[in-house]
């Protein structure tokens, strides 16, 4: 049985991907998969998308990925099914905006364990299911692992300092695990946009009305968009794909000015 995997299934980024995937025919080993697991604490909206897109090829699968127990279960299934992953993309997240001292140790948890422990964890539990896989596969048309970055984790990012920091852990996590991969024909594609239009910004500031505002304003993008982009970069084996001109120059700043220098700028633009 060949399988994708998404984590974060029920809205925004991880949403768009399962309607994507949907369709997709070949671009993955697999395609189009017998099976898309969807996994997210909501059992009741995931439920609602598998019966939107085909629930006879989307899994349901409810689990909080921050709890020892929804790892251990993923990792059940999986030993249970004994499938062939083609593709895991991990794009749960969260953040919190604000300064690190005015936010709760609950909010500190859980922002660290979702956005670093969990994508680890699942990312080893789903590992073994790709690298066998992709061991029969020719090189260029392996398993694809799709990690959920931002931008945010070029640099230091105060009022969002923690979430920085976790996205920095993704690209640096997803950079060397893509060189430990090689050698199993499976190829790890790191997405790193700016802002997006879901409601990652209303949660982050517990704010139902809260939009993008001032700079970041100007660089605000969509699903739609960001979403078949992380696609094909995936598919032709790209390492990183930051999303957006303004990233770009983001990512090319980070490089070359001085940290501090950038901060400057930072906290006068605000």
């Amino acid at each position: 049985m060949s399988i994708a995997v998404i984590t974060g299934a029920s809205s925004g980024m991880g949403e768009e991907f399962a309607r994507r995937l949907i369709a997709e025919k070949d671009g993955f080993p697999g395609a189009p998969f017998d099976e898309i697991w969807l996994i997210a604490r909501s059992e009741e909206k995931l439920t609602s998308l598998s019966e939107e897109l085909d629930p006879k090829r989307c899994r349901v699968v409810p689990l909080d990925l921050t709890s020892a127990d929804g790892i251990a279960r993923l990792s059940s299934l999986l030993s249970e099914k004994a499938p062939q992953v083609g593709l895991l993309i991990n794009s749960a997240g969260m953040g919190k905006a604000g300064a690190f001292a005015s936010q709760s140790l609950k909010d500190v948890e859980s922002t660290v364990t979702l956005n670093c422990t969990a994508l680890s964890e699942v990312t080893h539990v789903v590992l073994p299911y790709m690298t066998s896989y992709g061991d029969t596969l020719p090189k260029k048309n392996g398993p694809r692992i799709i990690n959920i970055a931002s931008s945010a984790g070029f640099l230091p990012q105060p009022d969002f300092a923690l979430y920085a920091a976790t996205k920095s852990f993704v690209i640096t996590l997803s950079r060397a695990l893509n060189q430990e991969v090689k050698p199993h024909n499976v190829t790890v594609t790191c997405v790193c946009p700016g802002p997006c239009d879901t409601n990652f910004i209303k949660v982050s500031k517990n704010d139902p009305n809260a939009t993008f505002t001032g700079f970041k304003a100007k660089f605000v993008t969509t699903v739609d968009k960001l979403i078949p982009a992380s696609l094909r970069a995936a598919k032709k084996g790209r390492s990183m794909l930051v999303f957006g001109f303004g990233q770009k120059m983001l990512h090319l700043a980070s490089k070359i000015l001085p940290t501090n220098l950038i901060l400057f700028f930072e906290r006068n633009m605000k």
